[in-house]
């Protein structure tokens, strides 16, 4: 049967793509990956073997999809119709002193009913990551 199977990516424009890729990388721990010579400037980082996300210079990004005959995405104003852009983790400590130690500000939430602990950071552009870890639940 023909249909959607799985998500692949997240895109996110970016006016400095290496601050992004740092972000990504260094504060939540993904690893830099291949990436084909696409036409614009980007990065993917990868969770395990998957290029989550997808980093492209907004102005390029931009430019290349008028090529193509595409619609240009609207300049962000802070907001959007997607909110945020979540992933499952272990290690939860370990993950919040690392968002620390890179100074990214972290709001953290438990759901007791279903032992879940969250952790809610913004990326250099304003897109919001929801760390969701099950199971590390405290007494």
């Amino acid at each position: 049967m023909s249909g959607l199977q799985t998500m692949q990516h997240v895109l996110v424009l970016a006016d400095d793509i290496d601050a992004t890729r740092d972000f990504y990388r260094d504060a939540l721990g993904m690893t830099v990956g291949d990436r084909p010579p696409l036409p614009f400037d980007g990065h993917w980082l990868y969770v395990g073997d998957v290029p989550v996300i997808h980093i492209a210079d907004r102005p390029q990004y931009a430019a290349q999809m008028t090529r193509m005959g595409g619609e240009v995405s609207p300049e962000p104003d802070g907001g959007g119709p997607i909110d945020h852009v979540a992933f499952s983790a272990t290690g939860y400590d370990e993950i919040a002193a690392r968002l620390e130690r890179y100074g990214v500000a972290a709001v953290p939430n438990t759901i007791p009913e279903i032992k879940l602990r969250q952790l809610f950071v913004l990326d250099p552009n304003g897109v919001r990551i929801e760390i969701n870890v099950a199971g590390e639940w405290l007494d």
